[in-house]
């Protein structure tokens, strides 16, 4: 009973991080051993953030590393975040809030989007980027969503 409380305590602190579902990919190159490199289209929504979803491509590593999960990922990738229906905030919004991140190495790498919210403008900005403990990548790319009403049908 004291384990379930510790482990539903701890989902409580965590913060809210979007899970992505790949919506399609392409192969790059072509490996004799394992997957092949190929570039990964990936959808997710913003969880404080209602009819928000962003698009994000990557590369992923194949190979026998790759297939194994022991590959780094490359650290660019392209962000395009769109209204898909009416935004509502479902939480306060932190300048810089994580809204995705996954592993790209082992241990060290990750990719991550954050989002900011643009007040004066009234627009969501969202950034993607790539870090690693030691040396992190200025490598990244951004979208912009200015917030507008939403047509009713």
């Amino acid at each position: 009973m004291r384990v379930a409380k510790g482990l539903l305590a701890a989902c409580l602190v965590l913060p809210l991080v979007a899970a992505a579902e790949e919506v399609g990919e392409v192969s790059t190159v072509f490996k004799w051993m394992g997957p092949n490199d190929k570039i990964v289209v990936e959808a997710f929504d913003d969880p404080k953030v209602e009819g928000v979803t962003c698009y994000l491509s990557r590369a992923k590593t194949g190979g026998i590393k790759g297939g194994l999960g022991l590959a780094e990922d490359r650290a660019e990738a392209s962000l395009a975040c769109r209204q898909v229906g009416p935004i509502r905030f479902t939480g306060a919004l932190k300048a810089g809030e994580e809204v995705f991140k996954e592993r790209t190495s082992l241990v060290f790498k990750t990719m991550q989007v954050v989002r900011f919210f643009d007040e004066k403008r009234n627009t969501l900005v969202y950034l993607v980027y790539s870090d690693r403990v030691i040396e992190g990548s200025p490598q990244n790319a951004v979208t912009a969503i200015p917030i507008l009403p939403w047509a009713v049908q």
